[in-house]
């Protein structure tokens, strides 16, 4: 059990817990007064959870395509003082889409699988949860595109390597990168993931660097007075 300002997140079932990834883009993303969000791949429900505490006035949307993933997000959900404003959906993004043919976001964000044509983690749910390939990005970005609202932006946290095909065919897609935010362990290590900004409009602002730890030994230091 996770324990936040508001909530608590209780992981039971799903195969990819909460990690540093989905609780830096909880924490990070923005858009202006959003009143309607999307979480693509909600897993525990911990995104979506922390963007309904931090938007007071939107109401989400999450997409989980793993039953029993989204059993504990609808649990996490129902348990939470924002139960009124999230809405839980036992489906792909893909399926999803196509029955909401209509609906525009303000703030679109997803953690998603990510390790491209790698190999397969044991466990099949594992697996479903950390492994894709390029199709399934390019389905995703092109979606997305044409679900944002004129100012909406669509935010995701990616391996470098994963991050440089995306913003391939984000361009393809006709969307703009807005910003990326390079996330590095500590001050003196290269990045290991980034965070893209994507929007229709032709805003771009200076890319900007999140460390993590200030220190090893910090690190250290903190974990001994556990």
């Amino acid at each position: 059990m996770f324990r936040f300002k508001q909530f608590n997140v209780d992981q039971t079932g799903c195969a990819m817990k909460i990690n540093t990834d989905g609780v830096l883009l909880g924490a990070l993303a923005e858009a202006d007064q959003p009143k309607t969000i999307l979480d693509i791949g909600t897993g525990t429900g911990v995104i979506a959870l922390m963007l309904a505490q931090r938007f007071a006035n939107a109401n989400i949307d999450a997409v989980e395509i793993d039953a029993t993933a989204s059993a504990t997000a609808g649990r996490n959900f129902a348990g939470s003082p924002f139960a009124v404003r999230l809405n839980l959906y036992a489906d792909s993004f893909e399926s999803y889409f196509n029955k909401h043919p209509g609906s525009k976001y303000d703030l679109i964000v997803s953690n998603p699988p990510f390790y491209i044509n790698s190999l397969e983690s044991p466990g099949v749910k594992k697996s479903l949860a950390k492994h894709t390939d390029a199709d399934f990005f390019e389905t995703l970005v092109a979606s997305t595109r044409k679900h944002l609202s004129d100012t909406g932006e669509f935010w995701l946290i990616l391996p470098l390597q994963t991050a440089q095909l995306v913003k391939v065919m984000a361009v393809d897609n006709g969307l703009n990168l807005k910003q990326a935010i390079n996330v590095l362990s500590y001050p003196d290590s290269d990045p290991h993931r980034e965070i893209l900004i994507f929007t229709l409009t032709k805003e771009k602002k200076m890319d900007e660097w999140f460390v993590i730890y200030q220190s090893q030994k910090y690190i250290r230091s903190s974990m001994k007075g556990r």
